[in-house]
This record gives structure tokens, C-alpha cells and sequence, in this order.
């Protein structure tokens, strides 16, 4: 999988970002110089499958509440979701799905998939009166029946475009 340097970001970050140790992703790319990275390098990420080739895609629109699931374009399914509150919005931007846990246990209801970046994910929850609304610290909140539903559908690896 290629990640591509956004601004501010440092090697660092992005390992913890993919819970890749540091090490492995400088031996795969050894061409680079750990210490100078820069906006749109490409840096290989090992161990996860390349995005494009999973035909699915995960479109999340924070202002709709929404989250759209595709295959190969075609929209497949929409579900309600809650989203990050202010002062813990959601993050914006392009992310993948990078492991998952199923039964995290507390407020992450039965199913936890982690995105690209630290502490942010797509999960269930315990109060599913909450989804609707923007009450997280920043994950994007499903029931318990869709969130389980979505991880049975996608792959690690599946993109995922969070939008205002």
C-alpha cells in the first residue's frame, strides 16, 4: 500500500497512524531518508493490500450523517451514522480501513475498524440513540447491526473518504 505525505506529517506519525512500527516502514522504502519527507512523497506502507485493488469504497458525508458503502461505483448501501462533536470533529480527508476488532467492549459497541489514523475509527455503539447526531470524540458511530454488517462486506485495505 503507498501512503502520500500530506503537509506536516512526519514518518513518525504516519507509522503510529497505520500501527506499523517505524523500523518496517523504513525498510520498505530504502530509498528514503527517514529524516527529510515531504508533501505528496509516496511512502510504501507494508502489510496492508493496495486500495485499488478492492472494489469497495466507503464515502462519509459528516453534514448528512451519513455513510455510503460502494462496490465498484455503485452505490450499495447507506447507513445512518453519528459523527464527532465540536472541539472533536471528525477528521476530514482519505483514510483506509486498517485492522479490525470485533467486541472492543465499552462505548465501541460489537465491532471496531480502525482507520488510518490514530484513535479514529468506524464502530458501534452502546447508545444507539446517539446516531443521528454529532456527540463523538471524532469516530464515526453506527448501530451494532450495520457496523457488522459493513465489516463483513469490506476488506482491510478499503478506502475510506470522509467529507464535510
Amino acid at each position: 500500500m503507498i501512503h502520500t505525505v500530506k503537509p506536516g506529517e512526519t514518518l513518525a506519525q504516519i507509522s503510529l497512524d497505520y500501527r506499523t512500527s517505524l523500523s518496517m516502514i523504513i525498510n520498505a522504502n530504502p530509498t528514503i531518508n527517514p529524516n527529510v519527507i515531504y508533501p505528496g512523497q509516496s511512502i510504501v506502507i507494508p502489510g496492508l493490500p493496495s486500495p485499488h485493488t478492492i472494489p469497495y469504497h466507503i464515502n462519509v458525508s459528516i453534514n448528512n450523517r451519513s455513510l455510503k458503502l460502494f462496490k465498484n461505483g455503485q452505490l450499495q448501501k447507506q447507513y445512518p451514522i453519528a459523527v464527532g462533536r465540536i472541539l472533536h470533529e471528525t477528521p476530514v480527508g482519505d483514510f483506509i480501513i486498517i485492522n479490525k476488532a470485533p467486541n472492543p467492549g465499552g462505548p465501541y459497541g460489537t465491532m471496531w475498524m480502525s482507520l488510518s489514523k490514530q484513535h479514529y475509527g468506524i464502530h458501534g455503539t452502546n447508545n444507539p440513540s446517539s446516531i443521528g447526531k454529532a456527540v463523538s470524540l471524532g469516530c464515526i458511530r453506527m448501530y451494532n447491526k450495520d457496523v457488522e454488517e459493513l465489516s463483513r462486506l469490506v476488506p482491510i485495505g478499503t478506502r475510506v473518504t470522509i467529507n464535510p
